[in-house]
């Protein structure tokens, strides 16, 4: 009772200058100052628990990392551009070895055989049959495709830069569609019709622009869209899963500090497994593509014909027809894409200074 009659303390309960416990001040005197002289002893607004909250908020803030759609733009033309250069042979060993089908007797027995009779018949150039087709492409290509994520995903980063696993399925998907209408399906038909004519035993195509000029008068601007709706699917799900994967291992490298930098080689292997993942997820479309973009696309009414027709006479193997060469060359592919891509986006923060 005696001490519910005691006079009320400053020092009752949890001391806020000093942090004591109820009762355990070890000099109350020293806080028995008027309210302004308290206020002003208060401890320094950065050590307070909120204040040092909103400094962590601040922090993380700071670390938020969107790149300019026109960083994007750039950075992935110039990409695309070095790593087709390095990686088209293995591209020309997957379309030739798609395009030999099971209903003639084919003429490769292998990956190592086609390179073999490609360089007994047209010397190493002949790898890079088609390479021009390709890499006039390409640049637009990585183009549009990092640009046209960026500026979807950019909105739907939260405000530490980063972006969810099902937010970045999505802005893939939107990126794979938009490059295949106006990039990938006219250049991967001229690519896949120039890499066929070789195989005749008189070629009519003598270059890329003599190609292109043939095509055209013979069947129109439609003769370099063929097989729009499976280039579709195959680039819409190719980025999907390219950049789920990519983003969901970024992620998971970075953990709670967004401004964690990420090394080449880290880059690299998420790039590579990234590539494999999408192989692995798509090849059947792009067998149907490949066949819907030869020069006996004529055989087939449609797309789901096509692959009726390719499970019908060959078989559900042959939908993974090219999937060793192909998975080589995109798991490199990727890499090198998403490796140059950051390198260039990080030259251009440097140089080019945007909000």
């Amino acid at each position: 009772m005696s001490s519910l009659l005691r006079p009320f303390s400053v020092c009752e309960g949890p001391c806020e200058s000093c942090g004591a416990k109820r009762g355990g001040c070890p000099s109350p005197a020293a806080h028995r100052q008027p309210p302004l002289q308290r206020l002003s002893a208060a401890p320094p607004a950065h050590q307070r628990p909120y204040a040092a909250g909103r400094t962590l908020a601040a922090a993380a803030a700071g670390g938020r990392k969107i790149t300019h759609p026109g960083k994007a733009i750039l950075a992935g033309g110039i990409a695309g551009g070095i790593e087709i250069c390095i990686t088209f042979p293995t591209e020309y060993v997957k379309t030739q070895l798609q395009l030999d089908e099971r209903a003639n007797p084919p003429r490769y027995r292998g990956i190592g055989d086609c390179v073999k009779l490609t360089v007994q018949d047209h010397g190493l150039r002949g790898l890079y049959r088609g390479l021009s087709s390709l890499l006039y492409g390409s640049i637009p290509k990585s183009a549009v495709r990092f640009g046209t994520f960026e500026i979807l995903s950019n909105p739907m980063r939260d405000n530490t830069g980063r972006l969810d696993n099902t937010r970045s399925l999505l802005c893939g998907l939107g990126a794979g569609i938009a490059e295949a209408v106006v990039v990938v399906c006219p250049m991967e038909t001229l690519k896949v019709k120039m890499i066929h004519d070789q195989c005749s035993l008189r070629p009519r195509y003598r270059g890329f622009f003599h190609g292109v000029s043939e095509i055209i008068r013979e069947q129109g601007v439609r003769g370099t869209y063929q097989g729009l709706t499976a280039t579709v699917l195959k680039q819409g799900t190719n980025q999907a899963i390219r950049f789920y994967v990519m983003n969901m291992l970024r992620n998971w490298y970075k953990g709670d500090d967004p401004r964690r930098e990420m090394h080449p080689i880290v880059t690299a292997a998420f790039g590579a497994t990234a590539g494999a993942a999408s192989v692995f997820g798509n090849t059947p479309l792009d067998v149907v593509k490949t066949r819907m973009q030869g020069l006996e696309a004529h055989r087939y009414k449609n797309t789901m014909d096509c692959a009726f027709q390719i499970l019908k006479q060959e078989g559900p193997q042959a939908f993974y027809k090219g999937t060793v060469p192909r998975l080589g060359r995109v798991c490199l592919d990727v890499a090198i894409v998403f490796v140059i891509y950051e390198e260039v986006v990080k030259l251009l923060n440097d140089v080019w200074k945007t909000q």
